[in-house]
């Protein structure tokens, strides 16, 4: 198979995550917990704007804050920071879902992504009230996203389609961005690439070894040629980002230090049971459960995936192993990186301070004039000292 390469000296954009169901330092335990508070949040959104993360995903589901009034509240307390919240088919209508866009578009002054969730867990769907099997649920979010976005364009829609019918809808008061916020989009099977080639902007994978990602870009990229259309690219990964590698892979071993054997058995068969997702098996089957397969490419880890559903690896090493393996996605063709960490404040700073120098990325942060003395540098009144003592 042949594999489009781009330059991995393309820009990247660096997101971050706001952890709406909860946060702590170790997985599968209740010690030092943080629990999914708006205060702690705002903490978060504000740091990695102040730090330079161009924007932040928030999660959805039931374990969950909803992620269109956090990110509403989220919104008035940052100044350039942008919000990935979730576009659901299925659970809203898409005039609804189009108003609130227009709505929080307005409100944050064009910072508002939208990231289209059709859905993994029926399970969890059932209890939304919907039904609909796996690829027909990607057939309902073509026709929601088609009526949603011509109402956004100022169109009057009139659409009667298998799932939906609009008899003359129309929006009033329109969003900034133009057509419409960009929409990002994840979804590993085959409906779910189909769905991505003929409606979203970005595509997302999460991160798995870079020749299965390679493999999985060109087949959303030939999808979306045969449309006349173009695709860029995200993955979503978790960081563990150290001054040395061996503080890097303690800091791994730490983070499941707690988690039991009866709980990794028991989320993977969960996963397997409720959920009908292609990638989240995907996931599953890079390390089979077992804490001997947890790297599976270099500084990868699968730690993470062993009780979490959903994105479950880790980049793990120095600045510059971790700044290489990013370097070698981007040569496949990802150009945005949707990361996290735990605890996710810290860690924010943790991958501003030492990753962000090693892929280029800049700081909003006013940097500490040189002649200032102070206890983390030597200034100019203590330097003449030195010399006047030596």
């Amino acid at each position: 198979m042949t594999v489009n390469v781009v330059s991995p000296e393309r820009p990247l954009d660096f997101f971050w995550f706001i952890p709406t169901h909860g946060d702590g330092s170790y997985l599968g335990s209740e010690k030092q917990q943080r629990p999914p508070e708006f205060g702690y949040f705002k903490e978060i959104a504000q740091a990695v704007d102040r730090l330079g993360f161009p924007g932040v995903l928030l999660p959805t589901g039931q374990n969950c804050e909803d992620s269109w009034i956090t990110a509403t509240g989220l919104a008035t307390y940052t100044e350039r920071l942008k919000f990935l919240v979730a576009l659901r088919p299925g659970v809203v209508s898409p005039a609804f879902a189009a108003r609130q866009t227009a709505a929080l578009d307005r409100l944050s002054d064009g910072r508002l992504l939208l990231n289209v969730v059709v859905g993994g867990n029926p399970v969890e769907l059932a209890g939304d009230g919907v039904f609909t099997p796996h690829d027909e649920r990607y057939a309902q979010a073509d026709e929601f996203l088609r009526v949603w976005r011509g109402l956004l364009s100022g169109e009057q829609v009139d659409f009667n389609g298998k799932y939906y019918r609009v008899e003359g809808g129309r929006l009033d008061i329109l969003p900034v961005q133009k057509p419409v916020p960009p929409v990002y989009f994840g979804g590993s099977s085959d409906a779910g690439q189909d769905l991505a080639a003929e409606q979203v902007d970005k595509y997302l994978t999460w991160g798995e070894p870079v020749h299965a990602v390679a493999e999985k870009l060109a087949r959303a990229r030939a999808k979306a040629a045969s449309k006349g259309r173009k695709l860029s690219f995200g993955i979503r990964l978790h960081f563990i980002v150290r001054e040395t590698e061996d503080e890097a892979w303690a800091a791994a071993e730490k983070l499941i230090r707690h988690v039991t054997d009866a709980q990794i058995e028991n989320a993977q068969a969960r996963f397997l049971k409720e959920m009908d997702s292609v990638g989240q098996r995907r996931m599953a089957a890079l390390h089979g459960g077992r804490r001997d397969r947890l790297v599976v490419a270099p500084n990868l880890w699968a730690g993470v995936g062993l009780v979490r559903g959903g994105a479950g690896t880790a980049l793990v090493g120095t600045p510059a192993q971790v700044a290489e393996r990013i370097r070698e996605y981007q040569a496949v063709g990802i150009d945005t990186v949707i990361g996290s960490g735990y605890p996710h404040l810290e860690e924010a700073y943790r991958v501003a301070e030492l990753l962000f120098p090693e892929l280029g990325l800049g700081t909003s942060r006013r940097q500490v004039g040189k002649r200032i003395a102070n206890e983390f540098a030597v200034g100019h009144h203590g330097a003449r000292r030195l010399q006047a003592s030596s």
